[in-house]
């Protein structure tokens, strides 16, 4: 796959550390050829993105809290005149706040429902937006999405809706974008255990059933997602848009 993304530009949005699946994704379309711009949270996040950005060749790194259109605004600003125009935009980002991961969803708080929604999803049309002019001839867009958001799963709870929003808006954003040639995508991928999962309770369980249930018999990789990723951004998958795509190692395809 050398050379797949040769001349590509993107901007990766939600790597915090080394297992984050956005790092994975990072990895594989650099591999490919792929010049990326990745993007940090505040101060937190900050040297920990930058420390992995200097294992790629030339990255951009800048700041970006998807939370505030003035930030998000001056993202594309910069990749403007930076890159010129984008090639590709990876969406591995969601949050929602740790009490709303336990528990019942029944009793999910007002606040923690916006949150998860606006940080969650109304962020993937905030950016989707801001790619739009710098995908001039067209363009792909991946967002990160989970099985919770087809079936109710123990303490997924807010995310799992916000999870169905997102993919409702990658329907939506498709719908959109695809006459300009702009193509919108998700990835259902199986759980790994990244900073994000970790704040579901009961996440090392949920790793054990997977493996115990999924047809191979495994949870997946970064690796793998980064390969499914790769081909959604690339020239391979040109006629693919609308859709989610699931990298859960068949645990999707199975009832008991």
């Amino acid at each position: 796959m050398t050379g797949l993304m040769e001349g590509k530009k993107g901007v990766i949005l939600g790597v915090a550390n080394k297992r984050s699946i956005a790092w994975g994704i990072t990895q594989v379309v650099c591999q490919a050829g792929a010049r990326v711009a990745l993007t940090y949270q505040g101060e937190r996040f900050e040297e920990s993105v930058r420390s992995l950005a200097a294992e790629l060749d030339n990255p951009l790194v800048l700041p970006c809290d998807v939370s505030d259109d003035g930030q998000i605004d001056e993202l594309f600003r910069t990749l403007e005149k930076e890159f010129g125009r984008l090639d590709f935009l990876v969406h591995s980002i969601a949050f929602a706040p740790k009490e709303a991961l336990e528990g019942e969803f029944v009793n999910t708080a007002r606040e923690a429902y916006r949150i998860a929604q606006d940080v969650s999803v109304y962020s993937l049309v905030a950016l989707a937006r801001g790619a739009r002019p710098l995908m001039q001839g067209g363009g792909s867009i991946v967002a990160m999405t989970y099985y919770g958001a087809e079936k109710a799963v123990p303490n997924y709870n807010v995310m799992g809706v916000a999870k169905s929003a997102l993919e409702s808006a990658v329907r939506y954003l498709a719908s959109d974008l695809g006459p300009e040639g702009i193509r919108v995508n998700a990835i259902s991928a199986g759980p790994i255990n990244t900073v994000a999962a970790r704040g579901v309770s009961g996440f090392t369980g949920m790793l054990k059933l997977h493996a115990e249930r999924a047809p191979l018999r495994r949870n997946v990789t970064q690796e793998e997602v980064g390969k499914a990723a790769l081909f959604l951004l690339s020239d391979l998958a040109s006629g693919v848009t609308g859709e989610v795509l699931h990298v859960d190692a068949g645990y999707h395809a199975v009832g008991m």
